[in-house]
């Protein structure tokens, strides 16, 4: 282990200042070396995913350590625009080609069930981070028009999934879209402050016994005789039980070539208090085209939007480029709702990764057993990282969850 060669691709995640870091406590302890040469559980990455998957494992006596190249908070969870939903970028009679009808359906059910899960952590724990229960509106688009909807709902109810089809003539009359011809809506999806939502949970944890650590970067793993061993940029070498990848879109590259890859979008909050329909601030808001506008409110009145996405890593570093999709997202905004942004007050950009159908990877590392990896989270970030946390704490805890099989590295 004396190869100092980073063991994850990095990533610059996010240009420009999201809106969450700005007047959000995100002040977690933290220290600057391990105290332990040993632990029962490592987790890399101090995000959503990683303070999930250390809320998961705290408060069962084992030895949990968080560990991040950056202060807490700092990587893509900031620039999430949190829309919490069950809903999943391949829609559920899309995926049924390619997974079958019954493995598909447990998809769609376990990321509701998830939505579920965050709404009662976040009420258990008292986290103070603008949590909010919603429901989507899906609307039809160039990619999914009103006969896929109708198929989709049906698929949606097929699997025990409620979802109610809206034809152009109601979707006018309740919303004031007339520009499209139908849309889905649904109840099971949520939003918050990403940030706060992350240093609550990492205070939680952290409470439970939890240690964290920053600026300190893991630049290899091994196994062996039934442990796991890094490596860190400080020249320590520390023993697990399990280790836990959660570093996002800052992937292992062992297995990257693969499935996962990196793409560009781009976001952005009006000023608060913007005028805007009635119905927006029980909504989450997205289209069946691509690329797609999503968007939804905050509860000072901002109005958050985002999409415009491009398949590729670097894009979102092009600050000519952001100025051209932010164009581009406040008309289509405009052209949709009436709703006039203006100058935005805040507008980001960030990396993203996804997988071709649209769902995580949630697997062990291949070729190893005390390695496990999570990542490829696509517009779902907050709701795959919830199952991710489940499924490995399972895991981790002797008890292997039957969705298992689901998210596989291979």
């Amino acid at each position: 282990m004396n190869n100092p060669q980073s063991l994850t691709h990095k990533q610059k995640l996010r240009q420009d200042q999201p809106l969450w870091l700005t007047g959000t406590r995100t002040s977690i302890v933290t220290r600057k070396s391990p105290s332990a040469r040993t632990y029962d559980v490592i987790i890399v990455g101090a995000g959503i995913s990683g303070a999930l998957m250390a809320h998961a494992l705290s408060g069962t006596n084992l030895s949990v350590l968080i560990i991040d190249r950056r202060m807490p908070v700092r990587g893509s969870s900031a620039a999430s625009t949190a829309m919490i939903q069950h809903e999943i970028d391949i829609p559920l009679h899309r995926l049924e080609r390619q997974m079958g009808a019954e493995k598909s359906a447990r998809v769609w059910r376990r990321s509701a069930r998830a939505v579920e899960e965050l709404s009662g952590i976040v009420r258990d724990l008292d986290i103070q981070c603008s949590f909010e229960r919603r429901r989507s509106l899906f609307l039809a688009g160039e990619s999914y028009g009103a006969r896929a909807l109708k198929k989709e709902v049906e698929a949606r109810k097929s699997a025990g999934i409620k979802a109610e089809f809206v034809d152009h003539v109601a979707l006018e009359e309740r919303y004031g879209i007339a520009s499209r011809k139908a849309a889905i809506v649904s109840a099971i999806s949520a939003s918050a402050n990403p940030v706060q939502l992350t240093a609550g949970l990492l205070r939680q944890a952290r409470q439970k016994g939890v240690e964290i650590v920053s600026d300190v970067e893991i630049t290899d793993v091994r196994e062996h005789s039934g442990a796991a061993f890094v490596a860190t940029s400080q020249g320590q070498i520390i023993s697990a039980r399990n280790i836990v990848f959660c570093t996002g879109y800052e992937f292992l590259e062992g297995v990257a070539n693969r499935k996962h890859t990196i793409i560009s979008t781009w976001a952005l909050a009006s000023r608060p208090h913007l005028k805007r329909p009635e119905w927006l601030d029980d909504y989450l808001v997205w289209e069946g085209a691509d690329p797609y506008l999503y968007f939804r409110s905050t509860p000072d009145g901002r109005v958050i939007a985002g999409g415009e996405d491009e398949d590729s890593p670097e894009a979102y570093k092009d600050a000519g480029k952001t100025e051209g999709k932010v164009r581009a997202l406040t008309e289509k905004l405009h052209d949709l709702t009436g709703i006039s942004i203006g100058r935005p007050d805040f507008v980001w950009s960030a990396a993203f990764g996804v997988t071709p159908n649209g769902l995580p990877i949630i697997d062990h590392a291949p070729g190893m057993r005390n390695v496990f990896v999570t990542m490829g989270y696509g517009g779902n970030g907050i709701t795959f990282s919830q199952i991710a946390a489940s499924l490995i704490s399972s895991a981790i805890l002797g008890a292997k969850d039957s969705d298992w099989d689901l998210f596989p590295a291979e």
